[in-house]
C-alpha cells in the first residue's frame, strides 16, 4: 500500500500539485456567489456578503464554491478520502464525544464528500497563508506556517499507517494527547493559549446558554427574539407553516437516531424554536435553534438544525448514494470525527434536507486575530492543524497510500508553499472584484 501510494507520483508528481493557473474561461466568482444566492434565504444574502466583505480571509471562508471551481482545474493525485470540503484554519476546534471526552478536530462538514485528498490540503494551506497576511506577516512567515502544516500532516500519516485499523478508529486527539504534545514541542505562549481553549471548551455547555440565547417570560424560558439574527417565525420562506414543518422534521430526525439516543431525546420536552444566522459561508441557509427542557428548567438541551444543500464539491466528484443531503453530512462527519455528537442525526421536510447536532456541548472554535490565534502561537497551532487533518484523512482513506505518496522529504511541502502563495494572490484579486461588485450594486450588502 505504501508502494502503491509512491507509484501514484508517476501519474501526478508532487511538484505538479503546486501548480495553479487561471483558465481564460474561468467562471466569475461573482456569478458563483449569485448562483448560490438563488438557493438561499434572500433577506440573509446581504448579511452574508457583509460578513465576507470584512477582509480577504473572511471572503475566503465564504468562497468554498469559488475555490472548488479552481481546484477542479489543477493536477490532483487520485487518492480518495472523505473530504471536509471547506477546510481552513478556522474550521478546527474542540468538541465532545458521545462519552463526553474532549477532543480536537475538524468541526464543519457542510461540504463533505469523498474526493482527492489534496483538495483539503490545498485549501488549508491557502487559508494559512491568507491568515498570516491578515496578521500583518510576510510570505516568509506564511511559508513557515504552511511548512509546519505539511510536515505535521506527513509525519502523522506515517504514524497512522503503522497502526491497526481498530486502533486507528480509536485514535482521537484528546486533551491529554494535546497537553503532552504541547509540553514537548510547543512554546510557553502556545501551552498557555491551548490551556485557555481547553478550559473554555469544558465550560461550554447547555446550561451556559441560559440567559445568553434565552429570556424568562410569562410562559417560562424562551429563546430571545432579535431579528434578523434570531427570530420566531410562523411561515417559512416557501410559505409553509413552521409548526407543521417542525413536526415533520423532528419525526424524520428521530428515525435517524439509534434506539438508545431516541429514548434519551424523548425524555425532553420541546419548548421553543427560532431561526438563527450562523457563520459566514452558511449565512442564507435555513438554520434553527431548538430549546428543550428535561426534568425541569435546570436541565436544558439546545439543538441546532442546519439546512444541508448540495456540496460545492458535487459537480466535480460523484455524488454519494444517500437519501438526503443531511445524511451525506452526518455520514461524512462520522467518518472524519470518529466520535461525533450524541444527538447527531439528519432529517427532511417537504422543503429542505437538514442535520441536527447539539448547539453547545464542550464546543470551542479557533479564530484568527486579536481575540484568537496570534503570530506567537500560530506556528505551533499550524502543526496541530496538520495533525488533525491527517487524523481525519487516515480515518476515511488509506493512511499507507497517503503516506507513500506524500513521502518523508519536503517535496510536497515545497509545492504547496508555491500553491499557497499563488492562490493567496488570486484570493486577493477575487476579493477586490467582490468589493467592486458590492460598490456597483451588483451584489447586495448589509451595512458594515
Amino acid at each position: 500500500r505504501m508502494a502503491l501510494g509512491k507509484s501514484i507520483r508517476k501519474q501526478v508528481n508532487r511538484t505538479s500539485i503546486g501548480q495553479f493557473a487561471l483558465e481564460s474561461k474561468r467562471q466569475s466568482p461573482i456569478d458563483i456567489l449569485l448562483s448560490q444566492a438563488e438557493t438561499r434565504i434572500s433577506e440573509y444574502i446581504p448579511i452574508r456578503h457583509a460578513r465576507m466583505a470584512a477582509d480577504p480571509f473572511a471572503f475566503f471562508r465564504g468562497g468554498a464554491a469559488i475555490m472548488a471551481h479552481d481546484l477542479a482545474k489543477t493536477p490532483s493525485p487520485p487518492i480518495k478520502v472523505q473530504l471536509c470540503g471547506d477546510m481552513h484554519v478556522s474550521n478546527f476546534g474542540f468538541f465532545s464525544t458521545s462519552e463526553h471526552q474532549l477532543v480536537f478536530g475538524i468541526n464543519d462538514f457542510d461540504e463533505t464528500l469523498p474526493g482527492n485528498f489534496d483538495w483539503d490540503l490545498k485549501r488549508l494551506v491557502a487559508s494559512a497563508m491568507i491568515a498570516a497576511q491578515q496578521l500583518g506577516q510576510d510570505d516568509a512567515y506564511g511559508e513557515m506556517i504552511v511548512r509546519n502544516i505539511c510536515r505535521s500532516y506527513r509525519k502523522n500519516l506515517h504514524q497512522y499507517a503503522a497502526i491497526s485499523y481498530i486502533d486507528l478508529k480509536r485514535s482521537y486527539i484528546d486533551d491529554k494527547a494535546l497537553t503532552i504534545a504541547a509540553e514537548k514541542y510547543a512554546s510557553i505562549a502556545s501551552q498557555k493559549y491551548l490551556k485557555g481553549l481547553i478550559e473554555k471548551a469544558r465550560k461550554n455547555n447547555n446550561q451556559g446558554l441560559i440567559g445568553k440565547l434565552t429570556e424568562r417570560t410569562a410562559e417560562g424560558i424562551r429563546l430571545i427574539n432579535n431579528p434578523p439574527f434570531i427570530e420566531h417565525l410562523e411561515l417559512s420562506v416557501h410559505g409553509g407553516k413552521i409548526s407543521e414543518l417542525n413536526d415533520e422534521g423532528i419525526n424524520s430526525y428521530i428515525q435517524s437516531l439509534t434506539l438508545d439516543r431516541k429514548h434519551l431525546l424523548l425524555c425532553y420536552k420541546w419548548v421553543d424554536w427560532a431561526r438563527k444566522i450562523v457563520g459566514v459561508g452558511s449565512v442564507g441557509t435555513s438554520c434553527w435553534v431548538l430549546y428543550f427542557e428535561g426534568r425541569d428548567e435546570n436541565d436544558p438541551l439546545f439543538l441546532q438544525t442546519k439546512q444541508a444543500q448540495r456540496s460545492v464539491l458535487a459537480p466535480f466528484f460523484p455524488d454519494t448514494p444517500f437519501g438526503s443531503e443531511g445524511e451525506r453530512v452526518v455520514h461524512g462527519q462520522c467518518l472524519l470525527q470518529g466520535a461525533p455528537d450524541l444527538f447527531l442525526g439528519f432529517g427532511r421536510t417537504a422543503e429542505i434536507d437538514f442535520y441536527i447536532r447539539q448547539l453547545r456541548d464542550m464546543k470551542g472554535g479557533i479564530s484568527i486575530g486579536s481575540d484568537g490565534i496570534n503570530t506567537k502561537v500560530f506556528p505551533d497551532f499550524a502543526k496541530l492543524f496538520g495533525w488533525a487533518l491527517a487524523n481525519a484523512h487516515a480515518r476515511s482513506g488509506d493512511a499507507a497510500i497517503l503516506a507513500g505518496y506524500c513521502g518523508k522529504s519536503e517535496a510536497m511541502d515545497d509545492s504547496l508553499v508555491e500553491f499557497a502563495i499563488t492562490y493567496t494572490k488570486q484570493n486577493k484579486q477575487d476579493y477586490d472584484t467582490f468589493l467592486r461588485a458590492i460598490n456597483s450594486g451588483k451584489l447586495s450588502c448589509a451595512p458594515r
